[in-house]
């Protein structure tokens, strides 16, 4: 997982972050055994976390296939935080500055 995301490519870094969304919500404590890995994942959510598509009043049809980087890194963040345990708002806020809680909101 690390090596993918560490390509940069978006394509497979998309891809690596819809197996992630997967792999969190397939188990119990998958969530909470990802959490010691947050500080060799995390890097890469925090450069594409604000690449979102600015199309104005256009109509985005790639919604659909979820190829939208800076919404996936969200979703994941956020997926991270809820099935990550008590300790998981911390870790990604170290890592990620500018994240906030989905939980605490």
């Amino acid at each position: 997982i690390k090596t993918a995301l560490n390509t940069k490519d978006r394509d497979v870094v998309c891809a690596t972050l819809k197996v992630i969304q997967q792999l969190v919500v397939s188990g119990e404590l998958v969530g909470e055994a990802l959490v010691p890995y947050y500080r060799q994942l995390l890097p890469v959510f925090n450069f594409f976390k604000n690449y979102n598509k600015n199309i104005g009043d256009q109509i985005d049809y790639g919604q659909r296939r979820r190829t939208n980087i800076g919404e996936l890194v969200e979703e994941t963040l956020q997926l991270l935080e809820i099935h990550g345990g008590e300790d998981a708002f911390i870790n990604i806020k170290y890592m990620v500055p500018n994240y906030e809680s989905c939980i605490l909101n």
